[in-house]
């Protein structure tokens, strides 16, 4: 499936470090492959790297563990650039659900890394 039908929309990005990356699709590069296609190494096991993805108005999603006495957070990131190699998932945010959610109470265990 292609992203072009998430431009312009507010997603949700896990990336391979377990990062909750939030914010409005505004594009996404094809033509990375082509540059990172010049590298003198070759690791032929490997999948092609992915574009990366720009996101406008970003915040990070901090959640704590539920024995953290501290709250949980959304850090304003602003303009953010993800690489395609640590996007782990992308998906379409449900606004009013999203904006009805008081993220600073809400608590969870780490996601965890999808590297090793």
């Amino acid at each position: 499936m292609s992203l072009n039908s998430y431009i312009e929309k507010k997603v949700c990005i896990i990336t391979t470090d377990g990062r909750n990356l939030v914010g409005v699709l505004a594009s996404h590069d094809q033509t990375t492959n082509l540059v990172r296609s010049s590298s003198p190494f070759h690791f032929p096991q490997q999948l092609p790297p992915r574009p990366p993805s720009v996101l406008k108005n970003t915040v990070e999603r901090v959640i704590r563990t539920p024995d953290d006495s501290e709250p949980s957070a959304e850090v304003p990131l602003g303009l953010y650039i993800v690489r395609g190699e640590n996007v782990c998932l992308v998906g379409l945010v449900d606004e009013p659900l999203d904006a009805s959610i008081n993220w600073t109470a809400v608590k969870g265990d780490p996601i965890g890394t999808t590297k090793h």
